[in-house]
């Protein structure tokens, strides 16, 4: 008889799921027309009803089926807010069908923690900026980023009427990454990918010491991790504290192959002791990650302490 899906691919499989029932309230909650949007700290720093019951669905959800895993989401809500309609039970059964890696097949309920953004690009979504929006759930045992689900509630949307919306990508180290078409940027060409609504003199320094042929500014952390695997940057790069765990654990698995780094070549940390903040910047590429790690100036890393 079949073994049983190891525990690993079944929380894969489960956050499937609960990501793509994130996207159907984002989705609703935007088409209902009111967003019921809250400051947390200031313009910048957003939180919608979209958030708070995203979140409140992915968290029940899975901690419903795996009560010993620590979840960590974004939003500050309370279980007992959960109705039964949040509740999203299913998974993904082509999840269940591949074979977990064997360095992750022996993984305890206790050992893992997810870490949630349940709606990446918030201030994006209030201002109609669909396709920067993504629903992250990383997934890290260790301390590192081992499996991740993206995903983009409004992919297609500009479609028109009768496209179908939103797809998700999932990938697990050791096995792949899955979902989308992996492309890269043209030879030679220098493209970074930055953040939109926070920028600031250190970002721009760290960029212009790149030479970029390009830059192009987006919304979320997500969004920049699929620009980098589908070709359309070659590197993300935030010299800024701002970005959280939540924002770079999922996209950090789904580039995994490659990896993801502070600002100084350090691997980031998501075990449930580490502050919340990455706070000595991200920086991602697919290719060359040597080529942009070694142009960093010192200033900027002298500021952006780990």
């Amino acid at each position: 008889s079949m073994a049983s899906p190891a525990l690993l691919m079944r929380v894969v499989a489960a956050a499937y799921s609960a990501a793509e029932k994130a996207a159907t309230i984002v989705r609703n909650v935007m088409a209902a027309g009111d967003l019921g949007i809250v400051e947390k700290t200031g313009a910048n720093d957003l939180q919608t009803k979209a958030d708070r019951l995203a979140q409140m669905s992915i968290c029940a959800s899975l901690s419903r089926k795996f009560p010993m895993v620590t979840i960590i989401g974004e939003e500050e809500v309370t279980a007992d807010e959960v109705t039964e309609a949040l509740i999203e039970d299913g998974h993904c059964e082509e999840i269940l069908k591949k074979t977990c890696p064997s360095q992750y097949t022996g993984i305890k309920e206790e050992e893992l923690v997810i870490w949630v953004d349940p709606l990446d690009g918030t201030k994006e979504y209030t201002e109609g900026l669909l396709d920067h929006v993504t629903v992250l759930i990383g997934i890290a045992y260790e301390g590192k980023a081992i499996a991740g689900v993206i995903n983009q509630p409004y992919y297609n949307y500009e479609a028109g009427a009768g496209a179908v919306l939103g797809r998700t990508i999932w990938g697990v180290l050791g096995l792949g990454a899955f979902g989308f078409q992996l492309r890269e940027v043209p030879g030679g060409k220098h493209i970074i990918i930055t953040t939109r609504s926070h920028s600031s003199t250190l970002i721009n320094d760290c960029i212009s010491a790149l030479n970029p042929d390009r830059v192009i500014r987006v919304g979320g952390a997500g969004n920049k991790i699929i620009q980098l695997i589908e070709g359309k940057a070659s590197a993300y790069v935030f010299a800024s504290p701002g970005c959280k765990k939540w924002d770079t654990c999922a996209p950090e698995a789904i580039l995994h192959a490659v990896g993801v780094t502070d600002i100084h070549g350090n691997s980031l940390q998501y075990n449930k002791e580490v502050k919340h903040m990455n706070s000595a910047g991200v920086l991602a590429t697919l290719r060359n990650y040597d080529y942009y790690a070694s142009r960093i100036p010192n200033t900027v890393k002298q500021s952006l302490v780990p």
